[in-house]
Order: structure tokens, then sequence, then C-alpha cells
């Protein structure tokens, strides 16, 4: 459950960084990217762990603000299943034109 949760915030992190501030960026990603503990992120910025804590929290939790609006996430998941999917269908010998032509329309309905 924690990897899950580790992956989805890395995966949010890399979609919607530009919209966090510059701090919030710097603990998340020595959180989730670097695996920092919270009282190594204190140390390195000479605050409370729970400051850290609280900071992490806050920010996991506009992130999935974000992904609720703007769907980034989700998108880039549908659509990687449906090229996956795709792939599939030209490996087989006699793949449907309809088959195709039908993933191939809600990759565009993504966009």
């Amino acid at each position: 459950m924690m990897l899950e949760k580790t992956t989805r915030m890395n995966y949010l992190y890399d979609f919607y960084y530009s919209l966090l501030t510059p701090k919030q960026q710097s603990y998340m990603s020595l959180y989730y990217l670097d695996d920092y503990s919270l009282g190594e992120i204190a140390e390195e910025y000479d605050v409370s762990r729970q400051a850290v804590y609280d900071n992490i929290k806050r920010t996991e939790a506009m992130l999935e603000e974000y992904e609720e609006k703007l769907l980034l996430l989700q998108k880039f998941q549908k659509r990687t299943r449906l090229i996956r999917d795709m792939k599939e269908l030209l490996i087989e010998e006699y793949p449907t034109k309809t088959a195709l032509l039908k993933t191939i329309a809600e990759l565009e309905k993504l966009d």
C-alpha cells in the first residue's frame, strides 16, 4: 500500500510540480524521490519534523485536488492502456479494423 501511494505521489508530482511553491517542490522531491526521512528534511531546512510533515500532507492534498480537477494522471494511465491495447491488436495475425478504430477513437477523446 505504501509503495502504491509513493508511486501515485511521484506521478502526481511529475504532472503538477510546476504548480507548487519552491519549498513544496523541495520537500516533496526530498521525501518521495530522494527517500529522505522527515527528520533529515527538518535538519536540512532547520525546521521541526512536524513542520515538514504538515507541509508534505498539505502538498499531497493539493496534488490530489489538482488531479481531481485536471485528470492528467488518469488520462495518462488510460492513454498508456489504450496504446498497449493497440500494440496487442497489431501483434494479432488479423486485427480487425473496427477494433483498431475504436481504440484510436478512445485515444482521441482523451484530448
